[in-house]
């Protein structure tokens, strides 16, 4: 008997301590969406990114031209010459692909860029978040775009919320 009042008492402990904590929800796809800046920031990437594929383009056009021309000519080059020719076309296939991961690669310039232009933005959003959950006494927010939730209650989004707390509300 006395086990079972113990394990009782164990299950009432642990559901008070769960209904105490506070949880919300929040979607950063929709909140960027509606954020004027984020918009504009996606806008110089994309231009930033079509200027750079564009260089690296030209750069691979040139190797595969290049190419063209030394497969229609090495019948007629000497050994030198076309080890030279074949040396200047890897050369330039080369710098194309440096030039590539020089901007794209995984620290590239477009994704310091990036970082760079979305840390106002993140720091915005979080402050947002942050002063959100202080005031309504949230313990923990979760980002439904980033975590596996399999369902979560519409009422624990606090998405609007934030939207208008941050002024985007359009």
């Amino acid at each position: 008997m006395k086990k079972i009042l113990f394990l009782f008492a164990l299950i009432l402990l642990s559901w008070g301590a769960a209904e105490a904590q506070k949880i919300a929800l929040v979607d950063m796809e929709y909140i960027l969406k509606k954020d004027p800046s984020y918009e504009v920031m996606n806008r110089q990437l994309e231009d930033l990114s079509k200027k750079w594929q564009s260089e690296v383009t030209t750069l691979e056009n040139k190797a595969q031209a290049a190419y063209k021309s030394y497969q229609g000519e090495v019948a007629f080059l000497s050994a030198e010459q076309k080890t030279a020719r074949e040396e200047a076309i890897v050369s330039i296939e080369k710098q194309a692909y440096e030039l590539k991961r020089k901007y794209f690669g995984p620290e590239g310039e477009l994704f310091k860029k990036r970082e760079a232009l979305m840390k106002p933005i993140q720091d915005r959003v979080w402050a947002a978040m942050k002063e959100l959950a202080r005031a309504q006494g949230y313990q923990l927010i979760i980002d439904r775009t980033s975590s596996k939730i399999v369902y979560a209650d519409p009422a624990l989004d606090v998405s609007e919320t934030l939207v208008a707390k941050l002024g985007l509300a359009r």
